[in-house]
């Protein structure tokens, strides 16, 4: 769902045709957010000047975005991979994945994609502002993705 670093974030289930962005978190972590939501987080009302100003004299206010969960097995499209990781894991720039996690141990991240090809990348090593689109929750539609002529999930 949300790795174990992002406990302490507030957090949401994802919804079905959604755009997502990776987000570095203020634990160090990375996850997914939703691009309106995080400009929201980031703006700040317009204030009188004499508000401005005590604003200067208080502790910075802490808005924090939150962290849009994915269930096991929730299909997306990643968007825009850049061309060294389309190298590396033999991939297009654009490609159907599957949201999985590689671990069950504690204290590890474990938040993944896995590509058609079968290959695995941790969130952690994807940058922030990669792009994601929900596809569908439901593991079970698996066969939903567009197919080549040998059965395996088609690439844009």
């Amino acid at each position: 769902m949300c790795d174990y670093s992002l406990m302490g974030v507030p957090s949401r289930l994802a919804r079905e045709g959604e755009e997502l962005i990776v987000h570095t978190f203020t634990t160090g972590s990375k996850g997914m957010v939703s691009p309106a939501e995080l400009i929201a987080s980031q703006e700040r009302p317009n204030a009188a000047f004499w508000e401005t100003l005590k604003s200067l004299f208080r502790a910075p206010e802490q808005r924090t975005v939150g962290a849009v969960c994915l269930p096991p097995g929730t299909r997306l499209i990643l968007h825009d991979i850049p061309s060294d990781l389309q190298i590396s894991m033999d991939v297009r720039p654009v490609e159907n994945v599957t949201f999985t996690q590689l671990d069950v141990m504690e204290n590890r991240h474990r938040d993944a994609v896995r590509f058609g090809n079968g290959s695995e990348l941790l969130l952690q090593w994807l940058a922030d502002g990669q792009r994601f689109t929900v596809v569908d929750l439901d593991s079970d539609g698996a066969n939903d993705l567009p197919q080549d002529n040998y059965g395996q999930v088609a690439r844009f």
